[in-house]
């Protein structure tokens, strides 16, 4: 299975490959700041973001900064009005609001 996505140390890392300079690069998520990092192989990838976690959250430390952000469970879409009526109408007809369906067809989609 391929994925674009790796762990470092509990932190999830978007990768994607950089074809000008024929390396990976990987930028964490979920961080309150950026914090990127390269490399030539996966291995030295997990290497390398590992010393990039580390200087990151001692900086952090140093400014009194909190260092993952905070995700509040809410989040506004904007969809089309004919998808939000239909929505609207399955969840009622399914006995669920909105935020059930949404929430559902995410965890389906996201896995």
């Amino acid at each position: 299975m391929t994925t674009n996505m790796i762990d470092i140390d509990g932190v999830k890392a978007v990768v994607s490959y950089d074809p000008d300079i024929e390396l990976f690069r990987a930028e964490f998520v979920g961080l309150n700041g950026g914090a990127d990092f390269y490399a030539d192989t996966v291995k030295k990838l997990h290497v390398e973001g590992r010393k990039s976690l580390k200087v990151f959250l001692e900086m952090c430390k140093e400014k009194e900064i909190e260092p993952y952000k905070h995700f509040s469970g809410r989040f506004n879409v904007r969809i089309d009005p004919s998808l939000h009526e239909r929505v609207s109408v399955n969840a009622k007809a399914s006995g669920k609001s909105i935020n059930t369906v949404v929430s559902e067809a995410l965890e389906e989609h996201i896995g």
